[in-house]
């Protein structure tokens, strides 16, 4: 009988995994809980499609942006489409606390990659310190997710420290925001690469779409709420076109509760989440791709390991504007794209021993609408102040930001078991961010604009979905550890494949690593 390959979970690592195995000519069966945008919901937003955006009417473009409004403290959780399918119904089908985190799961398909920022930005070793991977194992991968996840870029100084991994990048246009903010950096280059800085143009997973408007990004200026276009990745879309594949099997509603390995094989047990009927599944691989939340509930309780404690590592997420000397007018009538336009890369010993890592964000209706909430009574003159402002969004090393334990502990009714996170500030990570402020402060006038340090906000850990390593791969893996395969100490058949297994976090993209990570697995795994 052929050895059926089970990955559990259809987010941006199951996906990867997938398609290593099937490219390896292994059968896979894809086990998840599949929920989707709701039918009347994608009833209204699959015409759009077929037009350009500037057809769009107020309710066709209300319906796309949904009713959540930003607040001064920004957005609580990026919705798709006003919809939180994303995030719903976790706490009951896979019970869990936050603490005082913001970490959470997710049981869509696709996963978080329906509400991800799409960038692109491979690790470098010289922040891989204690990996037994390095990225000689891993580039073929990450050059193998490119060639499915599709990369918007161009080569410029990044190269030197961050390799494209895809021969052909295809470009998307700058907003005018961004190119004045590049232009004046390009003018001071040397200066900025003598104090550390590398900068260039945002990579990301945006690929080109048919549609009667044309090919590509329509720059709609929808990327944070939706593009109706499909043009961001999403894992979604690659388990549909694995449907199509001889050898793929994709089963919704699936809860996987415990794992048992058996002679050979491994033995999946769970229930489905709309009848509750009990899922008893063989297996001869088993994959774990579901997020780190689902993945330590799984290993945990199979292996009974109650109130025993797992270390998360985060990458603190931070976020603080740049208010540039110059304006960029007439803003709100710009074709644009709003995901991250710009990447600066700091390599400072006397900032961090490890990369620093930010993303800039030029106009958005989302930022406009901040603005006016944070100005009060004074929101009349937020026109005016968004004309000259650059949001960034920054990421530090895990090795000075807070760690979240995660554990799982019985109910007192006697009823099942849930997972309990807490977190654990790291006493470095406001002296990194106060340093890496001041050094911007000293380039102001190569940035061509002044950074508003009262205006940092540095939320609660895990709030960037920068996590991992709870389960870090080990040449010689102890108790809670894996190896190079993503096994875990005690487990032969079994494979994590999500960002469990991350030694570390850098403050570097994760999404990009993870899904090569998980190829490279699948690839190096897969029966015959």
């Amino acid at each position: 009988m052929e050895i059926t390959h089970c990955v559990i979970g259809s987010g941006p690592a199951g996906v990867a995994c997938a398609t290593a195995l099937l490219a390896r000519g292994a059968r896979v069966l894809m086990l998840d809980a599949g929920l989707e945008l709701e039918p009347e919901r994608a009833r209204v937003i699959g015409p759009l499609a077929e037009k350009p955006p500037t057809e769009f009417t107020a309710r066709e473009l209300q319906s796309l942006r949904g009713s959540q409004l930003p607040t001064s403290k920004g957005l609580p959780r990026k919705l798709i489409f006003g919809s939180d399918f994303p995030y719903r119904d976790t706490e009951t089908e896979i019970p869990w606390r936050p603490g005082d985190t913001s970490l959470e799961p997710s049981l869509a398909l696709g996963g978080f990659s329906n509400v991800w920022g799409a960038a692109m930005l491979p690790y470098r070793d010289a922040d891989l310190a204690g990996w037994p991977v390095k990225n000689a194992e891993l580039a073929p991968h990450y050059r193998a997710v490119t060639a499915f996840t599709g990369l918007a870029g161009q080569r410029d100084d990044l190269a030197e420290l961050f390799p494209l991994y895809c021969d052909e990048p295809h470009p998307l246009r700058g907003s005018r925001q961004a190119d004045l903010f590049l232009g004046k950096l390009n003018r001071h280059r040397e200066s900025l690469r003598a104090a550390g800085w590398r900068f260039g143009r945002s990579r990301l997973a945006v690929r080109a779409a048919a549609t009667p408007a044309g090919g590509g990004c329509q720059h709609c200026g929808l990327c944070m709420s939706g593009c109706p276009y499909s043009c961001i990745f999403n894992a979604a879309d690659t388990v549909r076109q694995l449907q199509t594949r001889p050898g793929f099997t994709y089963q919704r509603d699936a809860i996987v509760t415990t794992l048992r390995e058996t002679v050979g094989g491994v033995e999946i047990q769970g229930f489905d989440r709309r009848t509750r009927a009990p899922l008893a599944v063989p297996a001869g691989r088993v994959y774990l791709a579901s997020g780190v939340i689902p993945t330590a509930q799984i290993l945990l309780r199979s292996q009974g390991d109650y109130d025993q404690p797992l270390r998360l590592r985060d990458s603190q997420y931070f976020l603080f504007p740049l208010l540039l000397a110059r304006r960029t007018a007439g803003l709100p009538a710009e074709a644009l794209h709003t995901l991250s336009q710009v990447f600066l890369e700091l390599n400072d010993p006397a900032v961090s021993p490890h990369t620093i890592h930010l993303q800039v964000y030029s106009y958005s209706d989302i930022i406009h609408q901040a603005v006016r909430q944070t100005l009060g009574p004074l929101k009349a003159l937020a026109p005016l102040l968004v004309e000259r402002m650059l949001v960034f969004q920054g990421y530090l090393h895990s090795d000075e930001s807070a760690t979240i334990t995660m554990t799982l502990q019985r109910k007192a009714n006697g009823a099942g078991d849930v997972l309990q996170l807490q977190a654990k500030a790291h006493p470095e990570t406001r002296p990194r961010i106060q340093k890496l402020l001041r050094a911007l402060l000293r380039q102001s006038h190569r940035l061509g604009g002044l950074v508003l340090p009262p205006m940092l906000q540095v939320p609660q850990p895990g709030r960037g979905f920068h996590s991992g390593g709870s389960l870090p791969m080990r040449t010689a893996p102890g108790k809670f550890e894996s190896d190079i395969l993503g096994r875990p100490q005690g487990w032969s058949r079994v494979h994590v494949v999500d960002a469990s297994v991350l030694p570390s976090i850098p403050a570097t993209t994760i999404t990009f690593s993870v899904m090569a990570n998980a190829h490279r697995i699948g690839w190096e795994t897969a029966d015959p």
